[in-house]
């Protein structure tokens, strides 16, 4: 392989006649005379480096790989080679940072070897890639970092947050996060992300993503592998477009998985564009089904803790809740047994509605003991008929909001009929729930909002109000059992915890979801969406 000079008037360095075979080797082969200009480069140095014949040809060798902040030292060496010295580099095999046309370094390993032609001394390089070996060279040291911070770590979120330091730092990549879907599996939380110093992630940086988008969104959702060789051309993903626009170019991701239940999902994020690479993708399974069992471990052993303390909460609830309204009970009726020759007609009346409302107080907390069992035991029945949504609705604010004596403002959107396949009981119950706390959380003053409506196949109906609300540190427990808010327990507002986590069950049976939607100002709003078909 040979090309004349480009101006063959003028002197250069006489262009090296190399060997057809080495056109056709598979190493990268580079020759250069002694004035450190190159008169040869195969193919597989254009791959190499990144730069063709026509370009690399009598330039200087230490211009084109040697790093920048090696070039003083490189001519140190090729002037020591001038003078027929060995320097560092002759006769050796060496491991060592190349330099790439696009500006990122290569670990490769050289041989030099020097030979007199007729023009003079000419120097030959023969050299491979070793990226890939490097690469699981420093993986097992990460996977080492990783296993001593996951068995060292207090917590899971400790755990995690180490080791997504040590995969990034041991590995050098700018970006490294861990994803962890929700028990309801419909949103992915950031539990730990690490970002080398320099970088700048703008709107990258985000903490949640709804299931199946952008890179972690897709892993947990196929539970396969993805690679994202130039996120520039992810024009499918916002996500993808703000990591480019970061200076990020490369992703992988890999499921975070125990058997077939996915977990989470980690990725990476490089500073230039990679083609899928099978023992990258191999190795960094490896790490994810780690953390997988770690994270099914710590699970177990959180479950444990949670167990114990639901268990001491529940007991102090249903004494709590149990008590109160029994003493009403038996202080009532002793009052009236004492004194009932000598009560008017009104103040018996009073005093047996006092008896009903704390006997009513027990059974609905009874009711809502046998509805959790039954959920438990998965035999919460479903019964499913033709039922119009807005007429439930309706009935529950009569029943709810006309009687509460409140100084409260009611805003109802409905259309007039608003007809699904469900159960009308289970229905008035989500009703229930939902429209009797808004009322319950929201002091005199407020506003209680009901709206539904159909799209797309299916109701959307929202129970908004301008309450106490939920911290947003405190949502994602919000559908669990026995959960009281902070705001609930410091105004000593009573309840037994249950209501959100039956409501939840009942429209998840119905095969629809209920989440806590973004709300400017005070209060929450709750957003329901049901399949109009069974």
């Amino acid at each position: 392989m040979s090309v004349a000079p480009e101006h063959p008037g003028e002197a250069g360095p006489m262009l090296f006649q190399q060997p057809a075979v080495l056109a056709a080797a598979l190493e990268a082969y580079i020759a250069f005379d002694a004035t450190g200009r190159v008169v040869a480069w195969n193919p597989a140095a254009e791959t190499m480096f990144g730069y063709t014949l026509e370009q690399a040809y009598g330039r200087s060798i230490e211009e084109l790989i040697v790093p920048p902040q090696s070039r003083a030292a490189g001519r140190i060496e090729l002037a020591a080679l001038a003078c027929g010295l060995p320097g560092l580099t002759r006769d050796r095999r060496l491991q060592w940072p190349a330099w790439h046309a696009d500006g990122h370094e290569i670990p490769i390993e050289m041989t030099l070897t020097a030979t007199v032609e007729p023009a003079g001394r000419v120097f030959h390089i023969f050299a491979h890639d070793i990226t890939v070996e490097h690469r699981a060279s420093r993986f097992a040291a990460a996977e080492a970092a990783v296993a001593r911070g996951l068995a060292e770590a207090e917590s899971s979120s400790a755990a995690a947050a180490r080791a997504v330091e040590a995969l990034g730092e041991k590995m050098g990549w700018p970006v490294t996060e861990l994803w962890v879907a929700g028990d309801d599996g419909q949103v992915l939380t950031c539990a730990a992300r690490h970002v080398q110093p320099g970088w700048q992630l703008h709107d990258f940086a985000v903490d949640s993503l709804a299931a199946g988008t952008s890179l972690p969104g897709r892993v947990c959702a196929d539970g396969t592998p993805f690679w994202i060789p130039d996120l520039g051309a992810d024009t499918g993903s916002a996500r993808s477009r703000e990591a480019a626009r970061s200076g990020l170019r490369v992703a992988v991701g890999v499921p975070v998985s125990l058997g077939r239940d996915a977990l989470g999902a980690l990725c990476v994020y490089g500073d230039r564009v990679e083609d899928p690479e099978d023992v990258l993708l191999g190795l960094l399974v490896g790490l994810a089904a780690e953390i997988g069992q770690y994270m099914q471990r710590r699970r177990a052993e959180e479950l444990t803790v949670e167990l114990a303390r639901t268990k001491d909460e529940f007991l102090a609830m249903v004494t709590h809740e149990l008590r109160n309204p029994l003493a009403v009970i038996t202080g009532t009726t002793s009052m009236l047994d004492a004194d009932l020759a000598d009560l008017s007609l009104d103040e018996q009346r009073h005093y047996l509605r006092v008896i009903t409302r704390n006997a009513e107080r027990l059974a609905a907390m009874a009711e809502d003991l046998l509805d959790l069992a039954q959920l438990e035991s998965g035999q919460l029945a479903i019964k499913p008929a033709l039922v119009d949504l807005c007429d439930i609705i309706r009935q529950t604010l009569d029943c709810v909001a006309k009687p509460a004596g409140r100084d409260l403002t009611f805003t109802v959107r409905l259309p007039d009929r608003l007809e699904l396949r469900a159960d009308p009981g289970r229905l008035r119950q989500v009703a229930d729930n939902l429209i009797s706390n808004a009322v319950k959380y929201t002091p005199d003053g407020g506003t209680v909002a009901v709206a539904a409506t159909t799209e797309a196949g299916k109701v959307v109906w929202t129970v908004a109000d301008t309450g106490i609300g939920i911290p947003a540190a405190e949502r994602p427990r919000l559908f669990r059992r026995f959960y009281r808010a902070s705001t609930a327990l410091d105004r000593r507002i009573p309840g037994t915890g249950l209501g959100l986590v039956i409501t939840r069950a009942i429209i998840e049976r119905h095969r629809g979801t209920i989440g806590l939607a973004d709300h400017d100002g005070p209060g929450t709003t709750f957003v329901i969406e049901l399949p109009v078909e069974a």
